[in-house]
């Protein structure tokens, strides 16, 4: 078995964190903003065993945990990096049934295509940061997409939706006249 390497990165949410890993840990993402929803993830129902753990999300190689007001990084984060590395290493189950996540765009054409631009250049820099993006719809020249991750909750999602998403998709599909995030 190879070492599990375990590294911290901030992200623009100043309540998660990200801790990736040198290891795939899962295709697509997977959230869990709360204790009831995490009851399908053994790793993710063992992190909110934490009292100050909050949120947890899943994407590629990286595990993002969302804390509580009352917790500071500073106090937790080797206590959470040093699990995250004995969970990957016992190779803990993200989720109890596999699930593969298929990647088909559906729709019109526009549709198609806006999907397209937000899995191929969208997609990899919000999970850079930490979070995850999905298409919802488009209506009337509006986009509406689902924030979840560090995403959800983030003081910069509003600005990297309006300035960056919202800017690239006008660009590239004439139709789009405005990107607006669904509430979870």
């Amino acid at each position: 078995m190879a070492t599990i390497n375990v590294y911290t990165e901030y992200t623009p949410n100043p309540a998660t964190m990200k801790f990736l890993v040198n290891k795939l840990l899962i295709n697509g993402s997977l959230d869990f903003p709360d204790r009831e929803k995490a009851q399908e993830s053994p790793f993710a129902r063992e992190l909110f065993k934490f009292n100050f753990v909050n949120g947890v999300f899943f994407a590629s190689n990286f595990v993002t945990v969302t804390k509580t007001e009352d917790a500071e990084w500073e106090d937790i984060e080797g206590i959470l990096k040093d699990f995250v590395k004995g969970a990957v290493e016992s190779e803990l189950k993200i989720q109890e049934t596999l699930r593969d996540e298929e990647v088909a765009f559906e729709g019109t054409e526009t549709e198609i295509k806006i999907q397209q631009i937000l899995h191929d250049y969208v997609r990899p820099a919000v999970e850079q940061d930490g979070g995850a993006i999905s298409y919802k719809s488009f209506e009337e020249g509006t986009v509406f997409v689902e924030l979840r991750g560090s995403c959800s909750g983030c003081p910069s999602s509003t600005v990297t939706l309006k300035a960056g998403i919202e800017g690239l998709l006008k660009r590239m599909v004439p139709e789009v006249q405005e990107v607006v995030a669904e509430a979870l």
